[in-house]
């Protein structure tokens, strides 16, 4: 990996921040384009994205492999049919290899600010060494899963014990003799847990709201199959399309018909009579929602280690913490020697405030205080010359959102194209085009289950109670919304000249 040097501004056509499955797929996609002009910056010392912080034991995928990965640069041998994380990071690892881009690769680089200036139709990004990136686009593909959601709880930050959320997860930890206390129940929680329970030597898990659990269809793939996949691209690709429309095919029960959950309530409830024998513990463990409001977990292994003898499942809300004990609702005091938190994200507060400042000194973080919003979840009124992969309302809850990354991906190289033909050197989404995309997608997400099963998720906006993150529709409709650039949806212009609209009919119905 590169490093520029001390106080230099290293100038470039794309800046590119986040080194996960987006800013890599991009990289490699831009370079086959003919587009070699960019820098990847990442603050981690290793490629990877959530792949590389994630590292708690048990980390693994619940998309299929041979799904869960690029289609323009597919890995024939996974050892899996669900990857651990470990085999995950070496296949972006080996892909940076492969496709000759870790020259354009910065790491330990973290971006301190990114700032559009208008008189130079180009974005200026400071790192945390004092170096700055000069771009004429700035890509954001830093996801919406990058930062940590830390409780609001009262004494949390002034308990005294180790603290430590799962995304950072320390090597090494020494669980002996020790009382953890879990927080929260999903889905990082539902995979480190039973290590957990192995491990220490009492584990209180405090689950606010029970989950819905289906059996981990996993097992090794035989290494007869690996060859086969390996030498014969078509059964690959017959094995990756019947597991696409596998999971495309649970859209409209999660979009538009509920019941049609039925078969699927009926194997969860089954997978949890069989794996906890006491009723008490399984009422507790039964959800009061509609399948689906959350995202639906799978595990063989969680139930078992809720049942152990060394653990107890609270469901009384916390009320403090006081010196290294936790003290719930109904008072109940419970020590603890180190407290995991297994609480997710800030999936619709996905970008800090001050990170990224656009035409007028107009804060990203400000512009979506209510919850993001984009044009085709990669296009932001007020923010030109500015992209973002998996961006708002591009995450999904049926699919693998890599044919999600894999369609911006498209758009923005033939954006690219069309830019340069034109000479353009500024766009901008019309901001009557960014609304009316949004205010379809929200008439659609008003009638799904995401919105209307009774449960609280981090899907919805804790403020504007808005569905900031989830597609609504089959992954192959937003991949045709994305098949190539529409002009007449933004405005674009020449360096030193006025910004002008784009003729042309504007975009069609979706």
């Amino acid at each position: 990996m590169t490093d520029p040097v001390a106080s230099q501004v290293v100038k470039t056509g794309l800046v590119i921040i986040g080194a996960g499955f987006a800013g890599i797929g991009l990289a490699i996609r831009l370079r086959r384009a003919g587009f070699d002009d960019f820098v990847v910056l990442d603050a981690e010392s290793g490629v990877g994205g959530t792949w590389w912080v994630n590292r708690y034991p048990g980390c693994a995928c619940d998309v299929q492999s041979h799904l869960y990965s690029l289609s323009f640069a597919p890995k024939a041998d996974w050892s899996r049919r669900f990857a651990a994380r470990a085999e995950i990071q070496q296949y972006l690892e080996d892909l940076v290899t492969r496709h000759g881009i870790a020259p354009r690769i910065h790491l330990d680089t973290r971006v301190v600010q990114a700032r559009w200036q208008e008189s130079e139709h180009a974005w200026r990004v400071h790192d945390q060494h004092g170096r700055v990136f000069a771009g004429r686009m700035l890509v954001s593909a830093i996801g919406g899963l990058s930062r940590p959601a830390w409780p609001d709880i009262e004494g949390l930050a002034d308990f005294d014990g180790p603290v430590i959320h799962s995304q950072r997860w320390p090597d090494g930890l020494n669980l002996k003799d020790q009382r953890v206390a879990v927080i929260g129940t999903g889905a990082s929680a539902i995979q480190f847990v039973p290590h957990l329970q192995r491990d220490a030597r009492a584990v209180d898990i405090y689950q606010r709201s029970a989950q819905w659990i289906l059996p981990r269809p996993d097992r090794a793939i035989a290494g007869w199959k690996q060859r086969l996949y390996r030498r014969f691209a078509p059964a690959r690709l017959a094995l990756r399309l019947s597991q696409f429309l596998l999971l495309e095919s649970r859209l409209p029960a999660f979009a538009r018909w509920p019941r049609m959950t039925a078969f699927h309530r009926r194997k969860a409830r089954r997978h949890l009579l069989s794996q906890v024998s006491d009723p008490a513990l399984r009422e507790q463990l039964t959800p009061d929602y509609a399948m689906g409001c959350k995202r639906v977990l799978m595990s063989n292994d969680y139930y078992p280690a809720v049942a152990a003898a060394n653990v107890e499942l609270v469901t009384e809300p916390i009320e403090r913490l006081e010196g290294r004990a936790i003290i719930d609702r109904s008072g109940q005091r419970r020590p603890a020697d180190l407290i995991v938190l297994g609480t997710g994200f800030q999936a619709t507060s996905p970008v800090p405030p001050g990170l990224i400042i656009g035409h007028q000194g107009r804060d990203l973080a400000e512009a979506w205080a209510d919850g993001p919003q984009a044009y085709k979840g990669s296009t932001v009124a007020g923010f030109p010359n500015f992209f973002t992969l998996l961006g708002p309302n591009t995450a999904l809850g049926h699919n693998s959102v890599l044919l999600m990354i894999e369609g911006q991906i498209r758009y923005l190289i033939d954006m690219l194209s069309f830019m340069q033909r034109h000479r353009s050197t500024r766009i901008e989404v019309r901001d009557q085009a960014q609304r009316d995309w949004n205010e379809d997608l929200q008439r659609r997400l008003a009638r799904t289950v995401w919105n209307r099963g009774g449960c609280g998720s981090w899907y919805l906006h804790p403020r504007s109670g808005r569905n900031a993150t989830l597609w609504p529709r089959f992954t192959s409709t937003f991949r045709w919304h994305c098949r190539r650039f529409d002009p007449a949806a933004y405005e674009l212009a020449e360096a030193g000249s006025g910004v002008t609209p784009v003729r042309g009919e504007p975009p069609g119905t979706r």
